[in-house]
């Protein structure tokens, strides 16, 4: 289970990326930014849900 642990670091990732393209497109409109910046908040949102049921499946484990 140690992808799990490293496969939720993604999700940052992934939001940091739609977060330089949502602030990319801002400057030129907002027709795609308002996407962009949406999927950057759901993938912060995945991070941190994924984080909690990783430690609450390891609780589990115990």
């Amino acid at each position: 289970m140690k992808y799990l642990s490293i496969f939720q670091y993604v999700y940052l990732v992934f939001a940091a990326l739609f977060l330089y393209d949502g602030i990319s497109k801002w400057g030129n409109g907002t027709n795609g930014a308002y996407i962009s910046l949406g999927f950057a908040a759901l993938a912060i949102f995945m991070f941190f849900f994924r984080r909690k049921f990783r430690k609450k499946f390891q609780n589990r484990n115990k």
